[in-house]
């Protein structure tokens, strides 16, 4: 599944590209990876492509990721404490 998620995800791009959409239908004869991997763009790739989506605005989550890259807890580049 993941190696073709490209191409199932494109059925909501690539049209917009000048790409086939249908390219995923190559998998047609794996009914059950199709299936899957469908299944899974249409879930959570999908509403990423919906122009009047309802999404929080970056400026909400950059609290949290300014919180998470605040202490690296492990990095070559930072001397690691002796436990």
């Amino acid at each position: 599944m993941v190696q073709n998620h490209g191409v199932f995800q494109g059925y909501y791009f690539f049209h917009h590209l000048g790409l086939d959409r249908n390219l995923r239908d190559r998998f047609g004869d794996q009914p059950e990876l199709f299936q899957r991997t469908a299944e899974f763009c249409e879930k959570y790739d999908a509403p990423a492509f919906i122009e009047d989506y309802d999404a929080l605005p970056l400026s909400f989550f950059e609290p949290m990721v300014r919180r998470v890259f605040a202490h690296p807890r492990h990095s070559m580049y930072v001397k690691q404490r002796e436990q």
